[in-house]
């Protein structure tokens, strides 16, 4: 039986960009770090010859970690298609703000690409929270898919 979202993995190419993204437009904290290689790993993502580095970023203890991955072997390569919201697969990750129009703000002064304004989600759509959601997509350095929702 599945009890909680452990972590959520995202693949990067620069690992310092990315956590200097991550932590200082988004607010998370760089919790640890790691190299990863060995059969283990290996085992784990069914590649061989793995070496990677991970950043460990949170939010706070009560909320799932993301693991920022940078692989030097083997390199990782960018799909065009997985920054586009209809492609096939996991797609996008959501973080919750408590001011949208401030974090939209700060990711256009980080040069993040904004795909679309704030939109209100309308009221006849259920989503299974009766609260007001504004959102919008925009990506990461990487060109991730993420989302920002704000509850009212």
């Amino acid at each position: 039986m599945v009890r909680a979202i452990d972590h959520v993995t995202i693949v990067v190419s620069d690992l310092d960009r990315s956590v200097d993204f991550y932590t200082r437009v988004l607010d998370f904290k760089k919790s640890g770090s790691a190299h990863l290689e060995g059969k283990w790993i290996e085992s784990v993502v069914g590649l061989k010859g793995v070496k990677a580095e991970v950043a460990y970023l949170e939010l706070n203890k009560d909320n799932p970690r993301l693991e920022l991955l940078c692989f030097q072997s083997p390199k990782s390569k960018a799909v065009p298609a997985n920054s586009t919201a209809s492609t096939i697969g996991m797609r996008h990750l959501a973080f919750r703000v408590k001011d949208i129009g401030e974090m939209k703000k700060r990711l256009e002064e980080a040069g993040a690409k904004v795909v679309g304004d704030p939109a209100a989600v309308p009221l006849d759509v259920d989503s299974g929270d009766s609260r007001r959601k504004v959102l919008f997509y925009f990506l990461d350095p990487d060109g991730v898919l993420l989302e920002l929702a704000q509850y009212t």
